[in-house]
């Protein structure tokens, strides 16, 4: 079920928060993560009334639930009234970023030893590509890619990757707010341009950065389906070594790499 129709079937209205979830857990903390989710999908910041539209939770429940995440830290709240995701998260999110990496390091391993290049991992963490995995390939060449490294996604693979099925005028509002700055002379720096890259990621099923980010290198992203978060997985190296030709070889390799990653997380993470 997707996580849209689990929190939707989650959002009883009828019953007290305290119940037991149909999952056999406990409801009151099924709500305040759904909660959460709900905060985030709509940019961080929102009102009860929009908290219960959209869960079909009615107010005094949700106000008792964000009371509590508000004691806790998860959660602020704004002279306006409005609510906030709270600071307390990061370290959170931090820790499971860092998780995410080492879950993902055997499946980058497996593309160093059989593309001979360097391998990657990286999600979309707000309007920036952040990379939180990477596995170095044998030979030495230092690259843009690195652990901790933020990089915006029009100039990337992975960017590309993370936001194709993201509607056009989502896509349009996040270029607004970083800009297109040309890294290099083969950037692309209008909307128009990065919307029609994505529309051949799309028909793909893979991107390409072609010296885009750095001159003289190339990097083949695919996304990795049903991940708890937006991820996508990568190999960059030298334009003479990641040529057409190895392109028709690697990206079937990272399409099924991305699948066993997917597997894995899920297994990992109780999905």
């Amino acid at each position: 079920m997707p996580p849209s129709a689990q929190r939707d079937s989650a959002a009883t209205a009828g019953a007290p928060a305290s119940a037991a979830a149909p999952s056999g857990g406990v409801q009151s903390l099924e709500r305040a993560f759904d909660l959460l989710e709900r905060m985030a999908d709509a940019g961080g910041e929102v009102g009860l009334s929009e908290l219960s539209g959209s869960s079909g939770l009615p107010l005094p429940t949700i106000h008792r639930l964000m009371r509590t995440l508000v004691s806790c830290g998860y959660v602020r709240q704004h002279p306006n009234r409005r609510y906030a995701l709270g600071p307390r998260l990061i370290r959170l999110g931090e820790s499971s970023s860092r998780l995410l990496g080492t879950w993902a390091r055997p499946h980058l391993a497996r593309l160093v030893e059989e593309t001979g290049e360097t391998a990657n991992m990286a999600l979309l963490d707000g309007d920036e590509v952040v990379y939180v995995a990477q596995v170095p390939s044998r030979h030495s060449m230092r690259m843009f890619t690195e652990v901790g490294r933020r990089v915006l996604p029009h100039a990337t693979g992975v960017g590309k990757v993370l936001l194709a099925d993201t509607p056009a005028e989502e896509v349009r509002a996040v270029l607004a707010r970083t800009g297109m700055p040309a890294a290099t002379e083969r950037t692309i720096t209008t909307p128009e341009g990065f919307l029609e890259a994505l529309e051949q990621v799309r028909e793909a099923g893979y991107a390409m950065d072609d010296n885009e980010q750095e001159l003289g290198v190339r990097c083949i992203a695919v996304a990795v389906p049903n991940s708890p978060t937006a991820a996508a997985i990568s190999i960059s190296g030298p334009a003479g070594r990641v040529t057409e030709a190895a392109t028709d070889k690697f990206v079937p390799l990272l399409q099924e790499v991305a699948e066993q990653l997917s597997k894995a997380l899920a297994t990992t993470t109780g999905g």
